[in-house]
């Protein structure tokens, strides 16, 4: 009588768990991956106006104590930014401040002009104007992939072209939600 022998087959499970085991990973990997990446965000330019304004004292019927003739200088920041994102959600922006340390280690501060009050600043300096972009406006939408650019307008009452030009440093910072703000330092 033949005789019959039983051929062992390698069994598959071994395998099969691990290949699992490299596409859960593989999963993990891009979900970490996409939750961790940024927005990325840079300054494509800057220019500044410096506005003079002069209050004359009139004469009149009556005098007010302490008003003089004075001029104010205003120092207007014009830094376009351009800022892509990165994430794997929609970005909205909340806020645009900026910060002048001026050589005096003296520290202003600036809320950026919204879109809205573009036109009443523009009047009021139509120089201003001329050197202004679409502006980089509050609660703009950024989709994910997406990459918008415009101008953040921010006014340090007070300063002028001699706070700018030797400043110890300036940054624009942009608050998205629901990310993290991203501060930028304005290139000398």
């Amino acid at each position: 009588m033949p005789e019959f022998s039983q051929i062992e087959t390698p069994s598959r499970r071994p395998a099969i768990l691990i290949a699992t085991a490299a596409l859960i990973l593989i999963a993990v990997a891009i979900y970490l991956y996409g939750r961790n990446r940024k927005p990325i965000a840079s300054i494509t330019g800057v220019q500044t106006y410096v506005a003079s304004s002069e209050l004359k004292a009139v004469r009149g019927t009556s005098n007010v104590i302490g008003a003089l003739s004075h001029i104010d200088n205003d120092l207007y920041v014009l830094a376009n930014v351009k800022l892509t994102d990165n994430t794997s959600q929609p970005l909205i922006i909340k806020d645009e401040t900026g910060v002048l340390t001026a050589p005096d280690h003296s520290i202003l501060e600036s809320s950026a002009i919204q879109a809205s009050e573009l036109p009443q600043i523009y009047n009021a300096f139509p120089a201003l104007q001329k050197l202004a972009t679409k502006p980089l406006a509050r609660e703009t939408k950024i989709s994910p992939g997406e990459t918008i650019e415009g101008m953040v307008l921010l006014h340090f009452p007070g300063a002028t072209e001699a706070n700018w030009n030797p400043r110890e440093s300036a940054t624009v910072t942009i608050t998205l939600y629901p990310d993290t703000p991203i501060t930028l330092t304005i290139p000398k």
